[in-house]
């Protein structure tokens, strides 16, 4: 007869003896089902990897049809031309000549042949500059420089070889001036006038302006030149007051005056200098 208690097994004898033999036998057996658990485990997990290994390689499989498929839709590659030996485009190295200088047109009577007249000069009845309007009086063109002239100017012109002595009057709120573009053959000619310059160019009445600067009035006066011109001018006061320094009026008008004269002489030599551009010999 055999009791189990605490899992251990005793003999039949009652003694209290062990049965090693029984005890053995189970130790054995339970040996073999911790093994055979350890097995089974193994087994399941060498399952669950396959299980991913093989999901990967199929969703790989599956990307990889994805793009080759994509790439098969792609477009062919653009065919390159078989001859690559066309010459490529050249360039001249010569640089184009430079556009002529307009003061060329205007420093020799050789080159400059335009007409020279009043209206070429002194256009239209008025002159703005900015916001400033100068009406325009009487104009006149003389090849006698010297009769538009006062005190040792007439014979300077003479001497260094005027042609053509061409003046207009403008007048602005009581302030009238005449500018008077005189001509030579050379710009060295023109020059020598200006820098010789005394007395002065006789003011133009006429043309609904009054007489202004004779008989001693003190009015303003100046002189210089360009290219082949010398040009000009004398300025005052509609009532015959003598000009001082403080006159800016005065001094504004005569500014605008020169400086348009200067302007009109530059434009000759512009016009021809396109003229001498635009000609196939030139």
């Amino acid at each position: 007869m055999s009791f189990g208690q605490g899992g251990a097994s005793w003999g039949p004898g009652g003694d209290g003896t062990p049965d090693w033999a029984a005890l053995a036998e189970e130790s054995a057996a339970r040996a073999r089902r911790k093994k055979l658990l350890m097995i089974g485990g193994g087994v399941l997990a060498t399952v669950a990897i396959g299980a991913i290994v093989t999901t990967a390689v199929v969703t790989s499989n599956s990307g990889k049809g994805k793009a080759d498929k994509n790439a098969s839709q792609l477009p062919a590659p653009a065919e390159l031309p078989e001859d690559t030996s066309a010459p490529e485009p050249s360039f001249s190295s010569v640089a184009p000549p430079p556009p002529p200088d307009p003061k060329e047109f205007i420093s020799s009577a050789e080159k400059d042949k335009a007409p020279i007249t009043v209206d070429g000069f002194f256009p239209g009845k008025k002159l703005t500059m900015g916001d400033r309007v100068h009406l325009k009086g009487a104009t006149s063109s003389a090849a006698n420089c010297a009769t538009g002239t006062q005190g040792a100017l007439g014979s300077i012109l003479a001497n260094n070889g005027c042609t053509q002595l061409i003046r207009a009057t403008y007048r602005k709120d009581g302030v009238a001036v005449t500018v008077g573009i005189a001509v030579f053959e050379t710009e060295a000619r023109a020059k020598k006038t200006a820098d010789q310059a005394s007395g002065g160019l006789a003011s133009l009445s006429g043309g609904g302006v009054d007489t202004f600067c004779r008989g001693g009035t003190v009015c303003l006066r100046t002189a210089n030149s360009y290219g082949r011109y010398a040009y000009f001018s004398v300025g005052g006061f509609l009532n015959g007051k003598r000009v001082t320094t403080a006159d800016k009026d005065v001094y504004a008008v005569s500014k605008d005056l020169t400086n348009f004269a200067f302007r009109q002489i530059h434009r000759r030599g512009q016009l021809q200098a396109s003229q001498a551009a635009a000609e196939p010999n030139s």
